[in-house]
């Protein structure tokens, strides 16, 4: 395993042992994750105000892993600003870090990406 592989491995523990909230667009990202044991993932099937609304209710911190490209990009500051209103602390650092130290744009490659890194 090389060095980019543990790392990503050593932040998908940071994420499996953060006991927030993981915010994913779809089933492909939520399995993705799920694969390497992290869970208490939800997916976009709802509307963005209905999400911000049950998660206010139930969390106070929460991660939101939407992809990196456009759209990811737009939903994650929908969900980041009703999130804030709220009162829901977003977890920017896990998403930010795996931006920053990795070249997918799509979360659903997480999987694939550690084994072939």
């Amino acid at each position: 395993m090389n060095k980019k592989q543990l790392q990503v491995l050593e932040w998908i523990g940071k994420l499996k042992t953060s006991d927030k909230l993981i915010i994913v667009e779809g089933m492909k990202d939520k399995r993705a994750l799920e694969k390497f044991g992290v869970d208490d993932i939800i997916t976009l099937k709802k509307s963005i105000h209905k999400i911000v609304e049950d998660v206010a209710k139930e969390e106070k911190e929460c991660v939101i892993l939407t992809d990196f490209d456009k759209k990811g990009k737009q939903l994650y500051e929908k969900l980041k600003e009703g999130l804030c209103k709220e009162g829901v602390k977003v977890d920017r650092y896990l998403r930010e870090w795996l931006q920053k130290h990795t070249k997918l744009s799509h979360i659903e490659g997480l999987f694939t990406y550690v084994s072939n890194a």
